[in-house]
């Protein structure tokens, strides 16, 4: 039977995230004593966590998370570990020397997760600042091979994030990218992935449970 990692960071009320989003809330709003049953009232934004960025995130006219095809979130993906067996300092440059030696596995259409061991300073200020970052080099590198999705363990590509998205995220290429992805150093290079977003009409990006599926 196959194994299923769980590779999404579990939200939780209070939760550190950019300065510049809106904070996540999870709070009672009854529960068995009061009504009958449990039930909980969110407020988060659509970038919370574990989640992906739809084109309209950065561009007006680009497609949003529910005119994305269901293919684009799951099927057959690679892993790219970048810091084996470690994590790469803070503030690291994922340069195209980095990817170079793995140009085999990004095919068009590809679903390309890549590891720097960053995850684990998840819930810590430094996770949001600190993170190993994707040269706009490396973005354009990764743009011209047309894969279909590229994930990470880190919260965002790059620090450079306006350009970055753009370039990942532009007409032609709009590549599916998965943000504040964890347990990448469980993974085989070759697995299934699953990451469907919440199907929320004519928005952004959306929180997603993002799992392995390994033979």
């Amino acid at each position: 039977m196959a194994q299923l990692i769980d590779l999404s960071h579990a939200l939780a009320h209070g939760q550190l995230n950019f300065a510049w989003d809106p904070k996540i809330s999870v709070v009672v709003h009854n529960t068995v004593a009061s009504i009958g049953y449990n039930i909980t009232q969110i407020s988060m934004s659509t970038h919370q966590g574990t989640h992906l960025d739809a084109p309209f995130h950065f561009y007006d006219d680009g497609k949003t998370v529910d005119q994305m095809r269901l293919e684009q979130f799951y099927g057959p993906a690679t892993l790219v570990d970048l810091a084996p067996g470690k994590r790469l300092a803070p503030k690291t440059p994922l340069t195209v020397d980095m990817f170079e030696p793995h140009a085999k596995k990004f095919q068009a259409g590809a679903k390309i997760i890549y590891r720097t061991g960053w995850s684990r300073m998840f819930g810590k200020p430094q996770y949001f600042s600190d993170f190993p970052t994707l040269t706009l080099d490396a973005a354009r590198w990764i743009a011209d091979h047309r894969i279909g999705l590229l994930g990470m363990d880190t919260p965002t590509p790059s620090t450079d994030w306006k350009e970055c998205h753009h370039i990942l995220l532009k007409d032609g290429v709009e590549i599916v990218i998965v943000e504040g992805l964890t347990n990448l150093e469980k993974l085989p290079e070759r697995f299934g992935f699953v990451g469907f977003p919440l199907n929320i009409k004519g928005r952004d990006g959306a929180p997603i449970r993002a799992v392995a599926v390994v033979d």
